[in-house]
């Protein structure tokens, strides 16, 4: 029973993911899950509370898998200038993914507080893994310009997601070049 009910939960997330990318927050409805996965719109409720709920859970399965991805692609760079930019570029790369598109299709005023506070965490963690790299480079507050290099990767993805005039692969270099002149330069 209980693998029943894991299946059937990892369904409605998958079906989730789909919904959200395709067709952005007014896509997500119980009876959209209902009709994707098979299930009784009753049943839906049986495993979420509201929509936030199952965004909440795409946050918490996904974010941590995104994260391991981006770690990942550092830990193949040789140098601290490498794991610079390997963050940068994993981070862009992503963001076609659908797990990101679907946890960015819900503004986060849909969300809860408690929620919120979670997403926060989880993109705390994400900025905790290229402190250590920018220590190596000698960086005086290496948390501080973490959290600041963060903010070129939010603006580099926003504009991706906009679908802005420029190539998403000159977006990302461009994110890369301020990121590390950034770094290596301030």
């Amino acid at each position: 029973m209980a693998e029943h009910r894991t299946m059937q939960r990892a369904a409605l997330l998958d079906a989730a993911r789909s919904l959200l990318s395709e067709g952005g927050t007014e896509a997500l409805t119980f009876p959209a899950l209902a009709e994707r996965t098979g299930l009784a719109r009753s049943s839906v409720y049986e495993y979420f509370r509201s929509r936030a709920a199952v965004v909440e859970e795409l946050c918490a399965v996904d974010f941590p898998v995104w994260a391991a991805e981006v770690e990942a692609a550092m830990e193949r760079a040789a140098t601290p200038e490498a794991k610079v930019e390997a963050y940068v570029r994993r981070q862009l790369e992503l963001v076609g993914d659908r797990r990101h598109r679907a946890v960015v299709a819900i503004s986060a005023s849909e969300l809860d507080d408690g929620a919120r506070e979670k997403i926060r965490a989880a993109h705390g963690g994400l900025v905790t893994i290229i402190v250590e790299a920018l220590a190596g480079l000698g960086r005086p507050e290496p948390r501080l310009t973490a959290m600041l290099l963060q903010g070129v990767v939010d603006a580099a993805v926003r504009r991706i997601e906009l679908g802005a005039a420029e190539d998403p692969s000159a977006i990302a270099d461009t994110a890369v070049a301020v990121a590390l002149r950034g770094v290596l330069h301030s």
